[in-house]
């Protein structure tokens, strides 16, 4: 298990810099975005020549190495939504951010094919997230489920095609979003071999799941962890609750829950490490800085040192005495 560390944490600095940051300050990986306008990584550019190979080289000299690839943003316009809030990301008809999102997703795995690097994060978005309520459109997530079947299938081929695995991101606002709809989207896929998940236990906590018992459900397909916790605020739960209304910001003082770096929440880091190694997770936990109350160099100092001795180094050998024989 390795620490890993989210280089759009510092996405206004160049990707070199903040490489160093992270190896200087203990972390073993990085996780780089491939998604249009990120400010630090160009996938068509990187896909050009042997630029691939002089990233990973670059990334090696710090003694780090890629562990995984981030499309958030573009990755959303697959499924949605389309409309005006999403011309940040592309402006155009619902049929060009489709193709607009699609293409990219593509392209990160093939970028992911060069950089041999196993994964890459995604949303999978949604349409309409009012579909959860079969009010008052009972056929509504029906609907959502064969746009899921239809859009992404030819991108999972795509990246078996690669050797890639595409890792959703359970969150709010998307067709995964908890531990059922991840069971269902990976069913009516027919459990391809390219579905994964990417665990931020943070987005499953405030959504009010027990993290083992997802953990355990969607054990073998849980590709990336990301290192972020969440701060359930309880006295604020009775008045907001996990869907609370957020207007205001993320900050505000009344919010049931907050997001923190790891440790300043409410996330047991030690049961949640556990269970993840008793499934077969042996991979990375990337540090994604979105507290709201300290810096991103207190995230950065405080992750690596909370998280560092947790880390699960080898397995139990088992014991040959008289009393165990297991």
């Amino acid at each position: 298990m390795k620490i890993g560390f989210c280089v759009v944490n510092f996405s206004e600095m160049p990707l070199e810099q903040v490489t160093k940051l992270a190896a200087d300050h203990g972390y073993q990986c990085i996780e780089i975005p491939s998604y249009q306008d990120n400010g630090q990584v160009d996938a068509d550019e990187l896909l050009k020549g042997d630029n691939a190979k002089k990233l990973n080289d670059m990334v090696k000299n710090h003694g780090l190495f890629i562990s995984a690839i981030s499309n958030h943003a573009d990755s959303l316009l697959v499924m949605g939504p389309y409309g005006p809030g999403t011309d940040n990301i592309c402006s155009g008809t619902k049929e060009e951010k489709i193709a607009f999102g699609t293409k990219s997703l593509i392209r990160s795995a093939q970028l992911a094919n060069a950089l041999e690097v196993p994964a890459v994060v995604a949303f999978s978005g949604i349409e309409n997230f009012g579909h959860i309520n079969d009010w008052p459109e009972p056929d509504g997530w029906k609907y959502e489920e064969e746009q899921f079947v239809a859009k992404y299938r030819p991108i999972l081929d795509k990246y078996q095609e690669y050797g890639i695995k595409l890792a959703f991101e359970p969150h709010p606002n998307n067709i995964i979003y908890d531990t059922q709809s991840a069971l269902r989207c990976l069913e009516i896929v027919d459990n391809h071999p390219a579905f994964a998940i990417n665990l931020d236990p943070a987005n499953i906590l405030f959504a009010g799941i027990n993290l083992q018992t997802f953990i355990d459900c969607l054990k073998g397909r849980i590709a990336v962890v990301h290192a972020k916790d969440c701060e359930i605020v309880e006295h604020n739960m009775m008045k907001g609750g996990y869907n609370m209304y957020m207007q205001d910001g993320w900050a505000r003082l009344d919010r049931s829950f907050r997001f923190r770096i790891p440790g300043w929440g409410s996330v047991d880091w030690k049961k949640l490490i556990s269970e993840l190694y008793l499934t077969g997770y042996d991979y990375v936990f990337n540090y994604e800085h979105e507290d709201v109350l300290m810096s991103r160099m207190d995230g950065v100092k405080k992750t690596i040192d909370f998280l560092k001795p947790l880390m699960i180094e080898a397995p139990y050998e088992g014991r040959t005495d008289k009393l165990f024989t297991k």
